[in-house]
């Protein structure tokens, strides 16, 4: 059974939940709202519908449809149903009515349409990658593709992107030609984007050590790097020479640290550095 949080780590975890939110919040009020860029979600739907019905802001069609799906969800799930996700997307929603109260836009922040979709795509991404980190989500589509899941055979991923395009392609209507091509390649890079910052938020390094001197290396990573590390024996091809090979996973700075030990105290190892964004148990994530 996990370990209950300590009340500093739900601090640090509920400050990184409100941070990704209002990432997401701020990218979409500056610069999707001005721009009527509608790369789906519950956005896009806000931004083609309150086009239809004037003197409705897009906030309030955002708040309306989040608050629709979530008690949807809840009644649905139950219990099972995420509170990060009830707490992000109430505070999108928040924080999306507070803006148009407290900034209105008249018209977009510049004069350059594809700059701002640049940030439209950038800002929200950020704050996505955050929030998928911690299993949360500000909701929207995400809940109707937990009820897909339930009662469908539907592949998730593809059903969603179907209803994306979808929401992306009808702005073409509703704005012109112009603004719905930019939500529709916004929609093709906000997947590609995403998973940019996902790895790059998660990115780790690998170390594979092939030396004659593993307790020393061992003992410079477990005493001063504080990581663990895997030894196995091994014998040259070449030369038959005994040697051990050193496993070992670290974070960026920490492998600076490991790569100038080994260079310094061994010459002769051969050492290989590779990237990865998925290293599950103790000290990286996925840890209980």
């Amino acid at each position: 059974m996990p370990a209950p949080r300590s009340p500093l780590a739900w601090l640090m975890n509920f400050s990184k939940m409100t941070a990704g939110t209002l990432l997401v919040a701020a990218g979409v009020y500056f610069f999707k709202f001005p721009n009527h860029f509608s790369t789906g979600g519950v956005s896009g739907i806000a931004i083609i519908v309150s086009s239809l019905v004037p003197g409705v802001s897009t906030a309030t069609f955002v708040l309306a449809i989040n608050v629709a799906l979530l008690l949807l969800g809840l009644a649905t799930f139950g219990r099972g149903f995420s509170l990060r996700t009830v707490y992000c997307s109430l505070l999108l929603s928040g924080a999306l009515s507070a803006l148009e109260a407290a900034l209105p836009l008249a018209r977009p922040l510049t004069t350059q349409p594809l700059l701002e979709l640049f940030f439209s795509i950038l800002l929200p991404a950020i704050g996505s990658a955050i929030l998928f980190n911690m299993q949360a989500s500000t909701g929207g589509t995400d809940i109707l593709a937990m009820l897909l899941k339930r009662h469908t055979s539907l592949h998730i991923g593809n059903a969603l992107l179907a209803t994306d395009f979808l929401i992306a392609a009808s702005s073409i209507l509703a704005f012109g030609i112009e603004i719905g091509l930019f939500s529709i390649l916004g929609l093709l890079l906000k997947g590609m984007v995403v998973d940019l910052v996902i790895e790059g938020l998660n990115r780790s390094k690998f170390f594979t050590i092939v030396t004659k001197k593993p307790d020393e290396i061992c003992g410079f990573i477990v005493h001063e790097l504080h990581r663990g590390a895997t030894r196995h024996p091994a014998q040259g091809a070449f030369t038959g020479d005994p040697r051990t090979v050193v496993l070992c996973a670290t974070n960026r700075m920490q492998a600076l640290h490991l790569r100038t030990f080994v260079r310094q105290n061994d010459e002769q190892a051969f050492m290989m550095i590779t990237n990865t964004s998925e290293i599950l148990g103790k000290g990286f994530r996925g840890t209980l």
